[in-house]
Protein backbone atom coordinates (compact mmCIF):
# COMPACT_ATOMS: atom_id res chain seq x y z
CA UNK A 1 0.00 0.00 0.00
CA UNK A 2 2.79 1.95 0.90
CA UNK A 3 4.55 1.34 -2.53
CA UNK A 4 1.15 2.28 -4.48
CA UNK A 5 0.90 5.59 -2.57
CA UNK A 6 4.76 6.88 -3.45
CA UNK A 7 4.51 5.50 -6.92
CA UNK A 8 1.42 7.77 -7.44
CA UNK A 9 3.06 10.41 -6.11
CA UNK A 10 6.45 10.15 -7.84
CA UNK A 11 3.99 10.55 -11.56
CA UNK A 12 2.33 13.52 -10.03
CA UNK A 13 5.58 15.37 -9.44
CA UNK A 14 6.75 14.24 -13.12
CA UNK A 15 8.93 10.97 -13.39
CA UNK A 16 10.63 7.87 -11.85
CA UNK A 17 13.44 6.06 -12.99
CA UNK A 18 13.57 2.19 -13.85
CA UNK A 19 17.07 0.77 -12.59
CA UNK A 20 19.17 -0.79 -15.80
CA UNK A 21 19.69 -3.87 -14.19
CA UNK A 22 15.79 -5.03 -13.02
CA UNK A 23 13.59 -2.14 -14.41
CA UNK A 24 11.87 -2.04 -11.25
CA UNK A 25 11.12 1.76 -10.63
CA UNK A 26 13.45 3.33 -8.02
CA UNK A 27 12.11 6.21 -6.07
CA UNK A 28 14.37 6.27 -3.35
CA UNK A 29 17.05 7.41 -5.74
CA UNK A 30 15.73 9.07 -8.34
CA UNK A 31 15.93 12.98 -7.80
CA UNK A 32 12.15 14.20 -8.59
CA UNK A 33 10.76 18.11 -8.84
CA UNK A 34 7.38 19.24 -8.07
CA UNK A 35 6.19 21.00 -11.19
CA UNK A 36 3.82 22.80 -9.37
CA UNK A 37 5.49 26.10 -9.31
CA UNK A 38 6.98 26.23 -12.41
CA UNK A 39 3.42 25.58 -14.07
CA UNK A 40 2.46 28.81 -11.88
CA UNK A 41 5.70 30.59 -13.08
CA UNK A 42 4.67 29.65 -16.68
CA UNK A 43 0.42 31.10 -16.01
CA UNK A 44 2.08 34.26 -14.66
CA UNK A 45 4.24 34.66 -17.89
CA UNK A 46 1.14 33.86 -20.02
CA UNK A 47 1.91 30.65 -20.85
CA UNK A 48 0.46 26.88 -19.87
CA UNK A 49 2.37 23.63 -20.48
CA UNK A 50 1.23 22.60 -23.88
CA UNK A 51 1.96 25.71 -25.85
CA UNK A 52 4.04 25.43 -29.04
CA UNK A 53 8.00 25.88 -28.09
CA UNK A 54 11.35 26.49 -29.49
CA UNK A 55 14.53 26.33 -27.65
CA UNK A 56 17.95 28.40 -28.77
CA UNK A 57 21.44 27.75 -27.39
CA UNK A 58 24.69 30.16 -27.27
CA UNK A 59 27.61 28.06 -26.41
CA UNK A 60 29.98 31.09 -25.78
CA UNK A 61 27.53 32.64 -23.21
CA UNK A 62 26.55 29.26 -21.93
CA UNK A 63 22.90 29.45 -22.47
CA UNK A 64 20.00 28.06 -23.32
CA UNK A 65 16.61 29.70 -24.11
CA UNK A 66 13.26 28.48 -23.73
CA UNK A 67 10.72 30.46 -25.89
CA UNK A 68 7.03 29.74 -26.37
CA UNK A 69 4.29 30.97 -28.63
CA UNK A 70 1.92 33.44 -27.82
CA UNK A 71 -1.75 33.88 -29.34
CA UNK A 72 0.03 36.51 -32.10
CA UNK A 73 1.54 33.18 -33.73
CA UNK A 74 4.97 35.03 -32.29
CA UNK A 75 7.67 33.28 -29.92
CA UNK A 76 8.44 34.75 -26.64
CA UNK A 77 11.65 34.40 -24.54
CA UNK A 78 9.74 32.69 -21.33
CA UNK A 79 13.09 31.77 -19.36
CA UNK A 80 16.93 31.01 -20.08
CA UNK A 81 19.28 28.35 -18.23
CA UNK A 82 22.81 28.01 -17.72
CA UNK A 83 24.49 25.48 -19.64
CA UNK A 84 26.47 23.88 -17.27
CA UNK A 85 28.93 21.76 -19.06
CA UNK A 86 29.30 21.12 -23.33
CA UNK A 87 32.49 19.81 -24.52
CA UNK A 88 35.05 20.94 -27.65
CA UNK A 89 35.05 24.35 -29.07
CA UNK A 90 33.29 26.99 -30.31
CA UNK A 91 32.20 25.36 -34.27
CA UNK A 92 30.75 22.38 -35.80
CA UNK A 93 30.53 18.61 -34.94
CA UNK A 94 32.78 17.06 -37.48
CA UNK A 95 32.91 13.31 -36.64
CA UNK A 96 32.26 10.71 -34.10
CA UNK A 97 34.44 10.91 -31.39
CA UNK A 98 35.56 14.40 -31.70
CA UNK A 99 33.85 15.43 -28.57
CA UNK A 100 32.30 18.85 -30.33
CA UNK A 101 28.62 19.38 -29.20
CA UNK A 102 26.85 20.11 -32.79
CA UNK A 103 25.86 23.85 -33.88
CA UNK A 104 23.14 24.56 -36.80
CA UNK A 105 19.11 24.04 -37.10
CA UNK A 106 17.30 21.10 -35.52
CA UNK A 107 14.01 19.54 -35.06
CA UNK A 108 12.86 17.60 -31.93
CA UNK A 109 10.31 14.87 -32.25
CA UNK A 110 8.55 12.89 -29.73
CA UNK A 111 10.55 9.88 -30.31
CA UNK A 112 13.72 11.89 -29.67
CA UNK A 113 12.81 11.84 -25.50
CA UNK A 114 13.81 10.17 -23.71
CA UNK A 115 12.12 9.99 -19.78
CA UNK A 116 14.81 7.28 -18.75
CA UNK A 117 18.13 9.03 -19.07
CA UNK A 118 20.83 8.67 -16.48
CA UNK A 119 20.99 12.40 -16.31
CA UNK A 120 17.60 12.52 -15.43
CA UNK A 121 15.50 13.69 -18.60
CA UNK A 122 16.99 14.26 -21.86
CA UNK A 123 16.24 14.97 -25.91
CA UNK A 124 18.35 13.98 -28.79
CA UNK A 125 18.83 16.88 -31.04
CA UNK A 126 18.56 14.57 -34.11
CA UNK A 127 22.18 15.04 -34.76
CA UNK A 128 23.59 14.54 -38.17
CA UNK A 129 20.54 16.82 -40.29
CA UNK A 130 20.47 16.77 -43.57
CA UNK A 131 22.57 19.88 -43.45
CA UNK A 132 25.38 17.23 -41.86
CA UNK A 133 24.95 14.46 -43.90
CA UNK A 134 25.23 16.36 -47.06
CA UNK A 135 28.74 17.13 -45.60
CA UNK A 136 29.89 13.74 -44.56
CA UNK A 137 29.09 14.08 -40.55
CA UNK A 138 29.08 11.77 -38.16
CA UNK A 139 27.93 11.33 -34.83
CA UNK A 140 24.88 10.17 -32.37
CA UNK A 141 23.65 10.64 -29.48
CA UNK A 142 23.91 14.30 -29.14
CA UNK A 143 21.62 15.59 -26.01
CA UNK A 144 20.36 18.24 -24.08
CA UNK A 145 20.38 16.63 -20.55
CA UNK A 146 21.02 16.90 -17.10
CA UNK A 147 23.35 16.56 -14.94
CA UNK A 148 26.64 18.75 -15.68
CA UNK A 149 28.75 16.21 -17.60
CA UNK A 150 29.09 16.35 -21.41
CA UNK A 151 30.57 14.41 -24.35
CA UNK A 152 29.44 16.17 -27.34
CA UNK A 153 25.68 17.39 -25.71
CA UNK A 154 24.56 20.32 -23.13
CA UNK A 155 24.49 19.16 -19.78
CA UNK A 156 21.87 21.81 -18.16
CA UNK A 157 21.72 20.44 -14.71
CA UNK A 158 18.88 18.28 -13.85
CA UNK A 159 16.68 20.96 -12.22
CA UNK A 160 16.31 23.13 -15.63
CA UNK A 161 15.87 19.85 -17.50
CA UNK A 162 13.17 18.95 -15.95
CA UNK A 163 11.56 22.32 -16.56
CA UNK A 164 12.46 22.23 -20.04
CA UNK A 165 11.70 18.90 -20.85
CA UNK A 166 8.25 19.17 -19.75
CA UNK A 167 7.45 21.82 -21.64
CA UNK A 168 8.72 20.39 -24.53
CA UNK A 169 7.17 17.10 -24.34
CA UNK A 170 4.40 19.30 -23.32
CA UNK A 171 4.20 21.00 -26.84
CA UNK A 172 5.03 17.91 -28.76
CA UNK A 173 1.28 16.09 -26.99
CA UNK A 174 -0.59 18.55 -27.24
CA UNK A 175 0.22 19.10 -31.47
CA UNK A 176 3.44 20.52 -32.37
CA UNK A 177 4.76 18.64 -34.93
CA UNK A 178 8.49 19.06 -33.38
CA UNK A 179 9.88 22.13 -31.60
CA UNK A 180 13.16 23.55 -33.21
CA UNK A 181 16.45 23.76 -31.33
CA UNK A 182 18.76 26.65 -33.04
CA UNK A 183 22.24 26.26 -32.02
CA UNK A 184 24.53 28.88 -32.44
CA UNK A 185 28.37 29.62 -31.11
CA UNK A 186 27.64 32.50 -29.73
CA UNK A 187 25.32 35.76 -30.07
CA UNK A 188 25.11 36.59 -33.33
CA UNK A 189 25.25 40.23 -33.43
CA UNK A 190 27.05 41.49 -36.54
CA UNK A 191 29.49 42.71 -33.79
CA UNK A 192 30.40 39.49 -32.85
CA UNK A 193 30.21 37.90 -36.17
CA UNK A 194 32.94 40.76 -37.43
CA UNK A 195 35.81 39.61 -34.84
CA UNK A 196 35.16 36.13 -36.03
CA UNK A 197 35.92 37.14 -39.34
CA UNK A 198 39.48 35.37 -39.40
CA UNK A 199 37.73 32.29 -38.12
CA UNK A 200 37.78 28.76 -39.95
CA UNK A 201 34.35 28.84 -39.53
CA UNK A 202 33.60 31.89 -40.13
CA UNK A 203 31.32 31.40 -43.61
CA UNK A 204 29.59 28.53 -41.87
CA UNK A 205 28.65 31.60 -39.14
CA UNK A 206 27.56 34.01 -41.53
CA UNK A 207 24.91 31.10 -42.98
CA UNK A 208 23.96 30.69 -39.53
CA UNK A 209 23.06 34.33 -39.21
CA UNK A 210 20.77 34.84 -41.60
CA UNK A 211 18.09 32.04 -39.89
CA UNK A 212 19.31 33.63 -36.44
CA UNK A 213 18.56 36.98 -38.18
CA UNK A 214 14.67 36.09 -39.55
CA UNK A 215 13.76 34.68 -36.56
CA UNK A 216 14.74 37.82 -34.50
CA UNK A 217 12.70 39.96 -37.21
CA UNK A 218 9.86 37.48 -37.32
CA UNK A 219 9.26 36.18 -33.87
CA UNK A 220 9.22 32.81 -35.44
CA UNK A 221 11.69 29.97 -36.28
CA UNK A 222 11.86 29.78 -40.10
CA UNK A 223 11.91 26.80 -42.38
CA UNK A 224 14.94 25.03 -42.80
CA UNK A 225 16.61 23.74 -45.54
CA UNK A 226 19.65 21.91 -46.41
CA UNK A 227 20.93 22.71 -50.15
CA UNK A 228 24.41 21.26 -51.64
CA UNK A 229 25.74 21.75 -48.01
CA UNK A 230 24.26 25.31 -47.17
CA UNK A 231 21.36 26.45 -44.78
CA UNK A 232 18.31 28.12 -46.74
CA UNK A 233 15.42 29.60 -45.29
CA UNK A 234 12.02 29.92 -46.04
CA UNK A 235 10.80 29.36 -49.50
CA UNK A 236 14.56 28.97 -50.44
CA UNK A 237 14.58 26.14 -48.21
CA UNK A 238 12.29 24.12 -50.66
CA UNK A 239 14.38 24.07 -53.80
CA UNK A 240 14.62 21.13 -55.71
CA UNK A 241 18.18 20.38 -54.73
CA UNK A 242 17.25 20.69 -50.92
CA UNK A 243 16.51 18.48 -47.95
CA UNK A 244 14.44 20.18 -45.06
CA UNK A 245 15.46 19.85 -41.93
CA UNK A 246 13.04 17.10 -40.06
CA UNK A 247 13.22 15.62 -36.83
CA UNK A 248 13.02 12.01 -36.34
CA UNK A 249 9.97 10.06 -37.79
Amino acid sequence: MAIGVLLVAALLVGRFALTERTGVPDITTERVYDRTQFVAELSQAGFALGDAAHVRIFKREHKLELWLKRADGRYALFRDYDICKFSGALGPKLKEGDRQAPEGFYRVASSQLNPNSRHHLSFNLGFPNAFDRQLGRTGSALMVHGGCSSVGCYAITDRSVDEVYAVVEAALSNGQDAVDVHVFPFRMTATALAAEGGNTWAPFWRNLKAGYDLFEASGRPPKVGACRGEYRFGADAEGPECAVIAAWS
